[in-house]
């Protein structure tokens, strides 16, 4: 038997023309890379059609969220009272008990991004001062909200952070499997998601 060379086993187009033969397989592959990126980047995140804030303030119970930062220390679901002020800014009040039995606020401001009814906020915790800096002021988007204005889910552009909000302490099971799957078709990892608090999701 003779032995078979490399160049005698590939396409005769390729041994004819190794350099255009090199082009259309780096071409394919690069073809192929891109077609893969973009099957696995979400689409950009969408919101619901708009938001009555007069009915959207009160307070809200946090079911879940994905992990962060900032209520790494809180051993129980927070809670977020909203009030509407004059001028149509929202004051923001954040709770979060502490393991020693202490409760930490955070007190914050919100402002609505767009017109009337826009889904849009930005909210900061940053001292008054510091408002006119825009990286003080965090993307507030209502992605999802029922009818009834009593669930509700917060996110923001990259899809780092998420919240699950409700009028009452927890969510039945129907609306929570009918929510959850609404947020996996918006590209959300639910992976990732945290009940407040601890214990397993409804």
């Amino acid at each position: 038997m003779h032995p078979v060379s490399s160049s005698s086993s590939s396409p005769a187009w390729v041994r004819a023309a190794p350099g255009l033969g090199m082009s259309l397989v780096l071409s394919a592959a690069l073809i192929t890379g891109t077609a893969l990126a973009q099957s696995a980047t979400p689409a950009p995140l969408t919101t619901v059609s708009s938001v009555d804030l007069d009915r959207y303030m009160g307070r809200w119970y946090e079911i879940a969220r994905f992990p962060n930062r900032f209520q790494k220390d809180c051993s129980g679901p927070a809670t977020a009272d909203y009030a509407l002020q004059p001028g149509g800014r929202v004051q923001v009040t954040n709770r979060c008990p502490q393991a020693d039995g202490k409760t930490d606020e955070a007190l914050g401001e919100a402002r609505r991004i767009g017109g009337v009814g826009s889904p849009k906020l930005e909210v900061r915790f940053a001292p008054v001062w510091l408002s006119w800096l825009p990286m003080v002021w965090g993307n507030y988007w209502v992605i999802d909200l029922d009818p009834a204005y009593t669930l509700a889910v917060v996110s923001e552009p990259k899809r780092e952070y998420l919240w699950v909000l409700a009028r009452q302490p927890q969510v039945d099971a129907a609306s929570w499997d009918a929510l959850t799957a609404r947020l996996r078709a918006q590209g959300f990892d639910l992976s990732k998601l945290q009940k407040a608090g601890g214990g397993s999701l409804p």
